[in-house]
Order: structure tokens, then C-alpha cells, then sequence
């Protein structure tokens, strides 16, 4: 399938979700992650959740992270540049919703891309080969490209691998990890 329809499909399936669905699956994704071997970094990057699109809620992996004295780094998204700014998590730092019900930091120590060691990256769909299907406007795949090349960028799915996404562009960051509630999938890019 398309870029397009993978994204129509997928958005479609996970409105089909009840909230304790999108809970309990999360949760099993958090689990899912202490299998890997991604610990022994100092920066991670996590993306606050938008909860109108039904995304994974990553509250369980701040905690994780947290309790490991991990550097959580979040991120404020600037639509005109396609850009995003890395910030920081702090006890003090404000967040509020943009225009598009994405939270967001609103100041804070900005984090260079990079520093960052792992970034943990949204998606709508994935296929067995890394690829990701986003919302399509590009944040991503420009941060990621931004990364040091040791970063390790690991995708969260409330659903399994496609087979094959048709369409990949050159500018399309793949992943070295996916997790899903079941499955734990890995990549030799």
C-alpha cells in the first residue's frame, strides 16, 4: 500500500479504539521497551502524546525514563519552518497545546539534535523493513536526519508491521527498532 493509504487506514483503525484499548496497549508497549538495550544512554527524546488522535500514550515511558534519571527531551514544532525545537523536560517546564492539540513546551534548555541518544518516534504505520508512515508533513524525517548517525530512533505502534510501504523517499528516515504490544521489532539499517 501507499504512503496514502496506509495513512488513511491507519488513522481509521485507530479511531476504532476505545481509550482503555489505547491504555492497556500502551502500557504493554512501555513493557515492551525494557527488553531492548537502550538503557545506558543519557538523552531521550520522547513525543508528548496528542490524545485527539488516539497516539500511544507516552506517559509510561516518561516514568520509565524518570525512574531511570534519564534526560528527557521534548519537542515544539514550528509549521512554517516543518521544523522542530528540542527542550529539556524539567519539574517546572509549562506545557500547553498548539493550535493543532500537539503539547508542547512553551520555553525551557534547548538540546541540540545533536545530543540526543534515542529518540522515540510516532507513527500511524510501519512495514517489516523500517519504514514509518507519519502524518506526512515531514517533522520527522527532517529531525532524525539531524541526528548524530548512532542515534537510535525506535518507532511506537499500536498495531503490527505491514509487509511493504510503496512509495519511500531517499529523505525517509527508517527506524533500527518498532514496538508494538506484542512484538518487538528490529531493523539492520
Amino acid at each position: 500500500m501507499t504512503k496514502q493509504e496506509l495513512r488513511r487506514l491507519y488513522k481509521q483503525k485507530r479511531n476504532e479504539l476505545s481509550s482503555e484499548a489505547i491504555e492497556t496497549n500502551s502500557l504493554a508497549i512501555s513493557n515492551q521497551l525494557l527488553q531492548l538495550p537502550i538503557w545506558d544512554f543519557s538523552f531521550y527524546h520522547v513525543f508528548l502524546s496528542i490524545t485527539e488522535h488516539k497516539e500511544i500514550n507516552t506517559d509510561y515511558i516518561l516514568n520509565i525514563l524518570s525512574g531511570k534519571d534519564k534526560n528527557i527531551v521534548i519537542s515544539k514544532t514550528h509549521f512554517e519552518s516543518l521544523s522542530m525545537i528540542h527542550y529539556l523536560l524539567l519539574d517546572n517546564t509549562v506545557i500547553k497545546k498548539n493550535s493543532w492539540n500537539i503539547p508542547e513546551p512553551v520555553d525551557g534548555i534547548e538540546i541540540g539534535s545533536d545530543k540526543i541518544d534515542v529518540v522515540f518516534v510516532p507513527l500511524l504505520a510501519f512495514d517489516k523493513r523500517g519504514h514509518r508512515v507519519g502524518y506526512g508533513k515531514g517533522f520527522y524525517d527532517k529531525f532524525l536526519s539531524e541526528c548524530k548517525p548512532q542515534t537510535l530512533k525506535i518507532g511506537l505502534s499500536l498495531f503490527e508491521a505491514e509487509d511493504k510501504i510503496e512509495g519511500v523517499l531517499d529523505s525517509d528516515v527508517a527506524l533500527d527498532y518498532c514496538v508494538t504490544p506484542n512484538t518487538v521489532y528490529s531493523f539492520s539499517n
